[in-house]
């Protein structure tokens, strides 16, 4: 248990200063000039549909820390039996970081008001997102081609159900990711699409720093992570 604290009060801790980064915290009534006036009196500075993003990416980073919590204690038992771990990972892990860079820059580009370079960096950015999720797909499948199926060994039963609940928050960013590519498509003014490529650029940078936690401690970070933790709790 003190390990899964020590993981949930980490991320949480990281998500509220990216929070107060995003000056969420700040108070508008506080403000003087010109811009606090237009926002209006009691009108949040921040969009709540942000609001509302980093609430969910919150709740799933407390999702995951107790999982990864639930790994480390698990390993500890004399049954664990360390997976040997695809090397396509690695590859998908470059796909991924390529997703994030493509979409940061769509970002870049709806703040540029260049309507082209939106959609064509969300095209990038949903290709590499695809390639990532086929990629892992394809990794399950060498892996149950090997006989390392979920019920063989319980490190085994971790990573299908990391991975898969990863990859289920990988397919949900490729489903807002398509609408958002679509409704670029339709229109011509960037302003229409700007706050959704930017909420959705945050989503798998999100994904991104996600994944390379999950991929350092499956391969093999845990092991050293969860001595260290014994240590300290004996």
């Amino acid at each position: 248990m003190t390990v899964t604290m020590v993981f949930f009060v980490a991320i949480v801790s990281i998500a509220l200063w990216w929070l107060l980064q995003q000056n969420l915290m700040a108070k508008p009534w506080l403000q003087e000039g010109a811009s606090a006036g237009d926002r209006g009196a009691g009108t949040l500075p921040f969009p709540a549909a942000k609001v509302g993003l980093w609430a969910f990416l919150a709740v799933v980073s407390s999702l995951f820390a107790l999982l990864i919590g639930a790994y480390l204690m698990r390993m500890g038992f004399a049954d664990w039996r360390s997976l040997q771990l695809p090397r396509l990972l690695w590859l998908n892990t470059g796909a991924l970081f390529a997703a994030s860079v493509a979409l940061q820059g769509a970002q870049v580009a709806a703040r540029r008001r260049e309507i082209d370079a939106v959609r064509a960096r969300l095209l990038a950015g949903g290709i590499f997102g695809l390639a990532f999720a086929a990629g892992q797909l394809w990794a399950w499948r060498e892996l149950t081609a090997a006989g390392d199926l979920v019920a063989t060994n319980p490190a085994n039963s971790f990573f299908y159900l990391i991975t898969g609940l990863h990859g289920l928050h990988v397919f949900g960013g490729l489903v807002a990711l398509g609408a958002i590519a679509d409704k670029a498509w339709r229109s011509f003014v960037v302003d229409d699409v700007r706050l959704s490529v930017e909420m959705c650029a945050t989503y798998w940078h999100f994904l991104l720093v996600m994944w390379v936690i999950l991929y350092a401690l499956l391969m093999g970070g845990a092991d050293d992570l969860g001595a260290i933790c014994r240590q300290l709790i004996g």
